[in-house]
């Protein structure tokens, strides 16, 4: 008990430290830099009704993710297994959300924290700050993985206190301009205001659910046994403080006389995204604490996003090479296809690219209001409504997205509030009309149906037709014992000859199928097929597929060998002696290490006798130490797969 006492202390710090990453980490370029714009024109309702539902989605995910840690089998583990069944169909969806994200950061830092600054030439000076930002976040994810994040964010939130501090005096230090440039807020009580803020609604009260960052956390937290429920309310308390602060800020600013470095962009829209870094940087001269500060601030808000999205992308990206069958993780070196660099660099070009062309925020931000709010609305639901698979309607999903984008880009480039609404109101309406068609276990197969279905309907063998003289021979015997037995003679040899096969093996599309018949020596006392016979056969039909694709294998000269990491094998049926037997193989799956085979066994009478898959590695025929599945086996199995 006593014990138990003295842990409570270290678990509620334990949970501060977790909340103020979470906090730092969703303080990204979009929240950091669309709280003012919104505020600049929307005033402090704007601020406001920025600033709570990004509040109440980071607290959803966390109270959802503590239920769905605790209602999972597995202990500590328990949250980071359901998230690797559960993400498995929107994989390719987080890496575009977190690809986005990371771009949008960098852009927004660029375009509205170092341009404002006006140093020339740009095209020395953007690529510089570019590599900088690059730099700083990849070396902290280096240098920190998530079981230290939350102490090197401990100590960054200690410095973004001591900017806030400083710029909270700002106030009784800089006089407001004379005079004094009244900013015009747009009303809250047209459609102008709701064409904004639904979608920000949506896109926020959903946007954690597809963040790898988020979900790595809170897995993270579970198995630190820190409550996600509680870590995520103090978070998301956090950031609407730092929103609010950073708003209040913009408005203070605006008063003091930034509204005069409002401009109007495409589509007649005013921007100010930057006018709180023209302001303080006009009044750096006198007052250089103040401009530091401020500096400092939006930098380390950056800083903890970056960091946080290189370590959440290295996490994604090993295990999916640890998982993934896909070739192109064969190929190419695992520290290459592993590693966030690559990723970081491209983020950094198109950004530098955006800023340079002066695009705006609410470019990116388009995706999030309307893209990615099906998947997300969809994720959710899968939490606790049980489809009849493991997948989504990829095309049909990505497509309805694409056609929100589209309809929200229109209105907002022509100002009508209606299609912004309608952009992002048409993924949310998609996905209930999903999940409540009557149709709609048709659009969710499992891959276990997937790859059962093939088996259970397919004929593993051509049944020709029964010879007519056969069947005449059945229904009409002809007159005489003699004129039978030839017309019988005959029908048979003509069926042999019309299932005759080479002795070696043959394909079947992508399966290699063998085709014998059982003996005695097969069958066991009772006269059924002895159970490790099965087994006999399929490794006899793996060695003939072998020699079928790779004919030039020696083991006299082999720099490897292959072995059989694990057999599985599922009894369906039984068989006796002089049945034909058809055992089909086929590759199902490979990735750097190791290649998955599946195999069926088939009688006669096309009734599936039993299936099953085994793995295969391969090691150095020198030390027989593990290997990287060989070059020649990948050309000799690629066509099969």
């Amino acid at each position: 008990m006593a014990s138990s006492n003295e842990l409570k202390p270290y678990r509620w710090f334990n949970t501060l430290l977790w909340g103020n990453t979470v906090s730092l980490s969703w303080m990204w370029g979009l929240g950091l830099f669309f709280s003012v714009q919104f505020t600049s024109q929307f005033g402090l309702v704007g601020l406001l009704s920025f600033a709570i539902p990004n509040c109440l989605g980071l607290i959803t995910f966390g109270l959802v993710t503590h239920h769905l840690a605790r209602r999972q089998d597995g202990g500590s583990e328990s949250l980071g297994k359901f998230f690797t069944s559960w993400s498995r169909p929107f994989r390719l969806i987080f890496f575009l959300y977190q690809v986005l994200a990371i771009t949008l950061t960098v852009f927004a830092l660029i375009r509205y924290g170092w341009m404002p600054l006006g140093l020339e030439p740009q095209i020395l000076f953007l690529p510089l700050i570019l590599l900088v930002i690059l730099a700083a976040g990849i070396l902290f994810g280096e240098e920190f993985n998530i079981r230290r994040i939350k102490w090197s964010h401990g100590v960054i939130f200690l410095i973004i206190l001591g900017a806030v501090g400083i710029l909270l005096s700002a106030p009784s230090h800089i006089s407001p301009a004379l005079p004094s440039i009244a900013v015009e807020q747009l009303p809250t009580n047209n459609w102008n205001y709701w064409g904004y803020t639904i979608p920000i609604i949506i896109g926020f009260l959903l946007g954690p659910w597809l963040d790898l960052q988020q979900w790595q956390r809170a897995i993270q937290m579970h198995r630190e046994r820190v409550s996600i429920a509680a870590a995520y309310i103090v978070g998301a308390l956090q950031f609407f403080l730092m929103l609010l602060f950073h708003g209040l800020l913009a408005l203070w600013a605006l008063g003091a006389g930034a509204g005069k470095f409002l401009h109007t962009g495409l589509g007649g829209h005013i921007y100010g995204h930057d006018s709180v870094m023209r302001f303080l940087f006009e009044k750096a001269g006198d007052h250089p604490w103040i401009f530091g500060a401020y500096c400092v601030f939006l930098c380390a808000c950056v800083l903890t996003t970056l960091d946080s999205g290189y370590i959440a992308l290295r996490w994604f990206l090993q295990s999916n090479v640890r998982t993934s069958v896909n070739a192109i993780f064969a190929l190419i070196p695992i520290a290459l296809v592993t590693s966030p660099i690559p990723i970081f660099i491209f983020c950094g070009a198109v950004a530098l690219v955006g800023a340079a062309i002066g695009l705006e925020l609410e470019y990116f931000m388009i995706f999030y209001a309307t893209f990615f709010v099906g998947y997300s609305a969809l994720g959710m639901a899968r939490c606790y409504i049980n489809t009849p698979a493991n997948r989504i309607p990829q095309i049909k999903m990505f497509c309805l997205g694409s056609l929100a984008v589209v309809i929200f880009a229109f209105g907002y480039l022509l100002s009508y509030p209606a299609f912004m609404i309608i952009g992002s109101l048409l993924p949310l309406g998609y996905v209930v009309w999903t999940l409540a068609k009557p149709t709609a276990s048709e659009d969710f197969v499992s891959d276990v149906e997937q790859l059962d279905a093939p088996a259970d309907n397919m004929m593993p063998l051509a049944a020709p037709a029964m010879p007519a003289a056969l069947a005449q021979a059945a229904t009409h015997p002809l007159p005489g014992l003699a004129g039978a037995a030839a017309a019988i003679t005959d029908a048979a040899k003509s069926l042999v000859g019309a299932v005759q096969h080479p002795l070696g093996g043959h394909f079947e599309d992508k399966w290699f199928v063998h085709s014998f018949m059982a003996t005695y020596a097969d069958t066991n006392s009772v006269g059924n097929v002895y159970f490790g016979m099965y087994a006999m056969w399929v490794g006899k039909t793996r060695e003939l597929f072998f020699n079928r694709v790779m004919p030039k294998f020696n083991l006299k000269d082999t720099p490897f060998y292959i072995l059989t990491r694990s057999f599985e094998h599922k009894f369906v049926r039984e068989t006796r002696e002089f049945e034909t037997v058809s055992v089909r193989i086929r590759i199902s799956g490979y990735n750097r290490k190791f290649v998955t085979l599946d195999h069926e066994i088939y009688d006669s009478g096309h009734h599936l006798l039993g299936k099953g898959r085994q793995s295969l590695l391969f090691v150095s025929s020198a030390d027989y130490k593990m290997i990287d599945v060989p070059p020649e086996v990948h050309t000799a199995f690629l066509p099969y797969a």
